[in-house]
């Protein structure tokens, strides 16, 4: 495809400012499209799997990106309630030799600010706030984007990377709203001097019980300690970044080994949110419309993917725009692309969701597999998905 398409992309989250990114190096000028006031990101840690430092690698970001992470030495479960190991997977070298690129954790804010900088550094990215798209429509020559206040925007093409929610996907899709999972994520962070000797751990740790998990690890290279604890509620539909109930908390993790009650004591202000999901689809795009991101294939947490995948969405979009004569079959064959990788992450996560919160059978299952040293459902068990993606041999 020729370069030069002028791009709206709608959401400056991750997601859309790595999409920003990737077009604008393939040539295109790109027009962000960001509702808040301000850039910027919501939430605490994130974990990077080897596959997304692939494509850091890629985009030429490992090093802006590496300045600001934490590479933890392992990945780790732990029984909640009895405080046996169930398992523990060395990171470090072993990811590197298996897979040829590290694991590693990091700051939603700090990553956002990479893309966000990266992007800053290209003229070819208008970077707009305040702007929240209400419609769009489309024609044979492009599309025409009207804002919350009236403007109309036209370009060649439209990608809606505006989350979970997204006003796109209601248009393109049509498929109401998330799957509302049931469970519930607190978060908080803390600083290293407020987190006791016994109580912190280098690993990205994670405590399984009945219902019940609390994923703990450092960040901004030891500077800070994340917390996410997750349980299973009746009392929410639907909820991002308010304020936790502290007594509902600490009475689902009541029989938690002391350590983990302990840690969960040092938390004054918890945020929660509702984690939600959508069944997967194959078909995300319309014409010179695609979406990216949580809007096309928002998955549960449980395997820690969801702005990895988004990356992994920019990186082929942008692929796809070259290898293509048009708009319209680029965005079809990122579509044919993706679907089935994004669609396995999505339902596996469900998967994995069920597997940290075991209880009777399934728990003594659980343990015993991963005790076995198999590791049929852990770090080895998700090659498929840490191996990434090859972004020179995507078509082939």
């Amino acid at each position: 495809m020729q370069h030069g398409l002028h791009l709206i992309v709608a959401g400056g989250g991750i997601g859309g400012l790595a999409a920003a990114y990737v077009l604008a190096r393939g040539g295109h000028r790109v027009t962000v499209l960001e509702q808040s006031a301000a850039f910027g990101e919501i939430g605490a840690g994130i974990q990077l799997g080897p596959n997304i430092f692939k494509m850091f690698e890629w985009l030429g970001l490992t090093e802006a990106v590496s300045a600001v992470a934490y590479f933890p030495p392992g990945l780790g479960m732990n029984d909640v309630r009895t405080g046996e190991r169930v398992v523990r997977v060395p990171l470090g070298d072993t990811a590197r030799a298996a897979y040829g690129y590290p694991y590693g954790v990091i700051y939603r804010a700090d990553l956002h600010d990479v893309f966000l900088e990266a992007c800053r550094a290209l003229p070819g990215v208008t970077l707009r706030t305040g702007a929240k798209v209400e419609s769009f429509a489309q024609d044979a020559r492009g599309v025409r984007v009207r804002l919350a206040g009236g403007e109309e925007l036209a370009a060649d093409a439209l990608i809606g990377a505006d989350g979970l929610w997204s006003r796109i996907r209601e248009a393109v899709v049509g498929d109401g709203k998330p799957r509302v999972s049931g469970h519930i994520a607190y978060r908080a962070v803390l600083r290293r001097e407020d987190v006791p000797t016994h109580l912190w751990n280098d690993d990205v740790l994670l405590w399984g019980g009945e219902k019940t998990h609390l994923v703990h690890y450092p960040l901004r290279r030891g500077e800070l300690f994340n917390l996410v604890a997750v349980f299973h509620s009746s009392k929410y539909d639907e909820g991002w970044n308010t304020f936790g109930d502290t007594a509902e908390l600490n009475e689902r993790f009541a029989d938690a080994v002391p350590q983990v009650r302990e840690l969960l004591g040092k938390i004054e202000t918890w945020k929660m949110w509702v984690l939600c999901d959508r069944d997967p689809v194959a078909r995300w795009t319309q014409g010179r419309v695609t979406l990216l991101g949580d809007a096309a294939h928002p998955m549960l947490q449980y395997l820690a993917q969801g702005a990895g995948q988004a990356i992994e969405d920019a990186v082929v979009l942008g692929q796809a725009l070259k290898a293509a004569s048009t708009p319209e079959a680029a965005f079809e064959l990122y579509q044919k692309t993706r679907y089935l990788r994004t669609g396995r992450v999505q339902l596996t996560a469900r998967f994995y969701g069920d597997i940290y919160h075991a209880s009777g059978v399934q728990r003594e299952l659980r343990n015993r597999m991963f005790q076995s040293g198999t590791e049929s459902a852990g770090f080895a068990g998700l090659k498929w998905m840490y191996e990434g993606i090859d972004p020179d041999r995507l078509f082939d």
